[in-house]
């Protein structure tokens, strides 16, 4: 699909608080047109740009009727969807064992799919290559705040005074230690996750905190009181936390599982703070050493 928008340009849905949408820029100036020029229609696209080197190949979970997305709060036009989180990378060392207990998953709760491009769990299982690739690499957030509507003209004010207060920070690690289940508030999705217990944790805290500074002084709904700092890899329909915690249970205490308060599922260094609203992408603040 990348390979289509670059041939043919992105005609995505212009819906104002969607993750679809951007905020609106003003119209540029440019002389009027004294004739019309008839419009030629598109040639067909390329049959290669159809299954390009790098897609998912023959899945055909595109046909399977995926859940659709609901929206955590009204539609109204002229707002724009806010969220602040830390970007996150699963190393490559670490993908095959998290792979494998992601295979495990499905057979219990048959209806998760992989977080963002919503593809069915057990049809990437079907394939350890895709679901690797497909599930674990991908870019994660670690969210440090709530995700809430803004108007137009509160942008330029949040993403100055985010990036005043979250100017300055120190190189550190993240450590991911174990395997959890969380439920949005209004229980219609749960969430498969990994979460920061240790290493991490205290400058996370931090930066939540001074994420929450910012929403009090725009009136916004500030982040939990105890945040647990995670990453999602797979959600479902719904409130099924019961018989997802117990799948995770019984998985994590198989002999040779690794993953405990000392012994962590994965590492990544942290790499910054990004502000999305709507479908553009502001960078907070850089890893010291970038």
């Amino acid at each position: 699909m990348e390979a289509l928008r670059a041939t043919y340009g992105d005609d995505a849905s212009s819906d104002s608080d969607s993750e679809g949408s951007s905020p609106p820029t003003p119209p540029s100036k440019s002389k009027p047109q004294t004739e019309e020029t008839p419009s030629t229609p598109l040639p067909p696209p390329p049959l290669s740009l159809l299954h390009p080197p790098n897609s998912l190949g023959s899945l055909d979970y595109l046909q399977t009727g995926q859940p659709s997305r609901l929206r955590s709060f009204p539609h109204i036009e002229g707002n724009y969807a806010l969220h602040v989180y830390i970007p996150v990378l699963i190393p490559s060392v670490s993908k095959k064992e998290m792979g494998q207990f992601l295979k495990k998953v499905p057979s219990f709760v048959p209806a998760l799919h992989v977080v963002d491009i919503d593809v069915p769990l057990d049809v990437l299982c079907k394939e350890e290559n895709k679901l690797e690739q497909v599930a674990l690499g991908r870019e994660f957030h670690i969210s440090l705040g709530r995700t809430v509507p803004i108007r137009v003209h509160q942008i330029d004010s949040v993403v100055t005074m985010l990036r005043q207060k979250l100017q300055f920070l120190k190189r550190y690690w993240i450590d991911f230690n174990k395997w959890e289940v969380f439920v949005n508030d209004d229980k219609s999705r749960t969430f498969l996750s990994l979460e920061v217990v240790t290493g991490g944790l205290t400058e996370i805290t931090k930066q939540i905190q001074a994420v929450n500074e910012v929403y009090k002084l725009h009136n916004l709904p500030e982040f939990y009181k105890d945040p647990r700092p995670h990453i999602s890899l797979a959600w479902a329909l719904g409130d099924v936390s019961s018989s997802l915690k117990k799948v995770v249970e019984e998985e994590t205490k198989t002999p040779g599982f690794r993953g405990s308060l000392q012994n962590r599922i994965c590492t990544s260094k942290f790499g910054g703070i990004e502000c999305k609203i709507g479908n553009k992408t502001y960078k907070i603040c850089k890893s010291p050493d970038q």
